[in-house]
């Protein structure tokens, strides 16, 4: 069995859906597990009437307009107004509002995840219909019933013994299942969410569950990049990345694989395909065992809006371990992801992403024990593999914040 996932911009719009459609036909589809996000910036949008229903406790009226732009969609994908996806798709509005009436929580994390997660529900459930109604059979599948989490909201962390059992209960590997991303639920049958851009999570625990073959994430860029086009005037293509190589790009911000996704796969030896939903005849990138990185040249990578915060002992003592573990704990509390770390005898410095925006708490936690400095905003670059002209070529025009060289990196810290 194969596993595909096809990302946000790959079914953004009717002609995306059936670019997808023509692309699946193209290949063997026999055996298939397709996962698939929520279609184009859905989330985003989903996210602002998230913080809006918390603000003014009413039902916004933007929640209209993800109704609307997703009918519109389905009504240039079925000629046929009495098609059923029609009242599916309203009726997956109307179970929103319903929540949103009946809600009592006031915990932005439970919230997110309960509302945001019909970002994915919408998708799939046009995709679905559509892919049918061309005679291209498949069962949709929730992924909350399969996908068991701790409660732990935005960021829930995987019961692999229940998820695995779940998946061999509920899938038939015979025929091709259509399911989301991101997506999973709780003991109590919660939704919850994997994190942030999670669905290469989901199609990485899928492929684990199942054994699968391979598993081919199709993206809008030719496979993965030296670095970020958006960012970065010229990039090249990686033909081939170790397993290692590729969990290193992702831990320091490579966006093209979510981290979570590979370590699933490094442990059954999965292959994993990057690939071009536009050009899909394209070579794209293969992730696997063999060398570290083919063409072994300089790989770019930069993670904005995070937070330097740097810290000294109020009594100017050594920053030693007992400082260090109460840190971390507080990082940990605070659900501070750590990008870098730089520590001297008397004084400690950190790159942290503020997602879950509980920075204003952490900073006034630790002013009870420590001298704090922070700036907000910074940028931090990572070159995996640097040379001298690489490193010359990002430090040029920047305020360089922090520096930090080894052996096969270096990061710095700039501000914006």
């Amino acid at each position: 069995m194969k596993i595909y996932k096809f990302g946000g911009a790959s079914v953004k719009d009717p002609q995306a859906v059936k670019n997808l459609f023509n692309l699946l036909t193209s290949n063997d589809h026999s055996k298939l597990l397709i996962v698939i996000s929520a279609m184009g910036k859905t989330t985003n949008a989903i996210e602002k009437i998230v913080k809006k229903y918390l603000e003014e406790t009413r039902i916004p009226e933007e929640l209209q307009e993800i109704e609307n732009s997703h009918l519109e969609i389905a009504r240039e994908l079925f000629a046929e107004p009495s098609h059923p996806v029609f009242s599916k798709i309203s009726g997956l509005l109307e179970d929103i509002r319903n929540f949103m009436k009946h809600n009592k929580s006031k915990r932005y994390d439970y919230v997110y995840d309960q509302i945001v997660s019909y970002g994915e529900l919408l998708s799939t459930t046009i995709i679905s219909e559509y892919l049918n109604s061309h005679n291209f059979k498949n069962t949709w599948l929730d992924a909350r019933t399969v996908i068991k989490t701790d409660s732990t909201y935005r960021d829930a962390q995987v019961n692999w013994e229940e998820t695995q059992e779940a998946i061999e209960k509920n899938i038939d590997r015979n025929q091709v299942n259509i399911t989301q991303g991101f997506i999973a639920s709780d003991a109590d049958n919660f939704t919850t969410t994997l994190g942030r851009e999670g669905s290469d999570y989901t199609a990485g625990i899928f492929a684990y569950c199942l054994n699968a073959e391979s598993l081919s994430i199709w993206k809008d860029v030719p496979g993965v990049l030296n670095a970020d086009p958006r960012e970065f005037t010229q990039t090249s293509l990686l033909n081939q990345i170790s397993y290692e190589e590729a969990i290193e790009l992702a831990f320091y911000g490579a966006s093209v694989i979510h981290p979570k996704t590979l370590q699933p796969l490094q442990k059954k030896e999965i292959p994993l395909y990057v690939k071009s939903f536009v050009q899909p005849d394209g070579k794209g990138t293969s992730v696997r065992r063999g060398n570290r990185i083919e063409p072994e040249i300089p790989c770019f990578i930069v993670k904005k809006e995070l937070v330097l915060i740097s810290l000294a002992s109020l009594d100017f003592s050594f920053m030693v371990e007992e400082n260090i573990s109460e840190i971390f704990r507080l990082f940990h509390l605070y659900q501070m992801k750590v990008d870098l770390i730089q520590n001297s005898a008397i004084s400690f410095s950190v790159c942290v992403d503020n997602r879950f925006n509980k920075l204003e708490k952490l900073i006034q936690h630790l002013k009870a024990r420590f001298r704090v400095k922070y700036n907000t905003g910074v940028s931090l670059y990572t070159i995996r593999h640097f040379n001298d002209d690489a490193i010359a070529s990002l430090e040029k025009d920047k305020e360089i914040l922090l520096k930090q060289i080894t052996r096969d990196t270096v990061q710095l810290v700039t501000r914006n």
